[in-house]
């Protein structure tokens, strides 16, 4: 299997992106295509000591930087390393594409050169995130401001295929995220999504509370992107500030430094748990290919991880099933009970 890496858009240059797609050829045996200036990728391979047979190097002569405009992405950047890299899961040159790179510009190659799935509307970014009982899939986290609850229905459909995949459950628990239990909390699209979600097969439990997002109750939590990208960077922001404030709380006492050795292997294991590395990166669930979107900042670990979730996705056909599940909503829309 191949997958294509854009080794030039993340924060911290190709280093990491090579760094990674070894990592990932040694351990999940894949194939990794980089794309970016063929100069700079030889260099950096040669200084990283990227001898393996299973990463080669495609050429594009411009890198769309993080600051750009997502839409010059398809007026002028179609040499760009995100662009031909998503052109070669177009052309079956490769499984999948990962990018570190600007999320918008991601998002812009695959709508224009992979296309949207027939009869979903709007794509969607699927993150992962801890919780007590393991791991939950939110979507949409920042590719769609306004939503619909059309839209947030078929959010639903996407992360409930997705979910099967991840988890290896035949019906996972979808979750609408809301200021309530109760079906009449949330405004007006909240509310009619809820309806929807209700009437559909989905195994729907009805509205999550922000604060049950990391309890485990859910293992599909359905938003708009505005919401749910807000909901992202606020756990990030708490995540680290909990990380600092326990380093500041356990060396600024003696008692703290001397219990530290005691207490190591449990906040290792919970580092583990909160950090974005493990997971990767998030797919962008409908359009007609497999695109993974990662962290700027991305270390070789998390490019690796997201390579590994890219595999996963390909293996498991999850972009067709999706496919199907739409097209099945489609045929036999679901009844919905009139606006009082």
């Amino acid at each position: 299997m191949k997958i294509a890496l854009d080794a030039m858009g993340g924060d911290h240059g190709p280093a990491p992106c090579i760094e990674g797609a070894m990592q990932a050829a040694k351990e999940l045996d894949v194939e990794v295509i980089l794309v970016g200036d063929e100069t700079t990728l030889q260099r950096e391979c040669a200084r990283l000591g990227a001898t393996d047979g299973r990463l080669s190097i495609r050429h594009a002569p411009q890198v769309v930087e993080m600051h750009e405009s997502p839409a010059a992405v398809a007026r002028k950047k179609r040499d760009s390393s995100i662009w031909i890299a998503t052109e070669l899961v177009k052309h079956g040159e490769a499984s999948a594409v990962v990018s570190p790179g600007n999320t918008g510009a991601s998002m812009v190659s695959s709508f224009f050169v992979l296309g949207l799935t027939k009869g979903v509307e709007r794509p969607a970014i699927a993150t992962s995130l801890p919780t007590l009982t393991g791991e939950a899939i939110m979507l949409d986290v920042g590719a769609n401001v306004d939503c619909s609850a059309k839209h947030l229905e078929q959010f639903a459909l996407m992360g409930n295929e997705y979910g099967k995949h991840l988890f290896r459950k035949p019906n996972p628990r979808v979750g609408l995220l809301s200021i309530g239990e109760e079906d009449s909390k949330g405004n007006e699209v909240t509310k009619e999504a809820f309806k929807l979600l209700k009437a559909s097969t989905l195994n729907f439990i009805g509205n999550v509370e922000g604060r049950e997002v990391y309890s485990g109750t859910a293992d599909v939590v359905v938003c708009d992107g505005f919401i749910g990208n807000v909901a992202l960077k606020i756990s990030e922001g708490v995540a680290e500030t909990i990380k600092k404030l326990l380093i500041k709380e356990i060396s600024s006492s003696w008692l703290g430094r001397l219990a530290y050795p005691l207490i190591a292997a449990p906040l290792l294991n919970l580092k583990r748990k909160i950090d974005y590395a493990e997971f990767g990166g998030a797919p962008l669930l409908g359009v007609n290919g497999i695109t993974i979107i990662c962290h700027g900042r991305s270390s070789a670990k998390a490019i690796k991880n997201a390579i590994r979730r890219a595999k996963g996705m390909a293996e498991g056909r999850v972009h067709e099933l999706i496919q199907r599940d739409i097209e099945e909503t489609i045929a036999s829309p679901s009844p919905v009970e009139p606006s009082a």
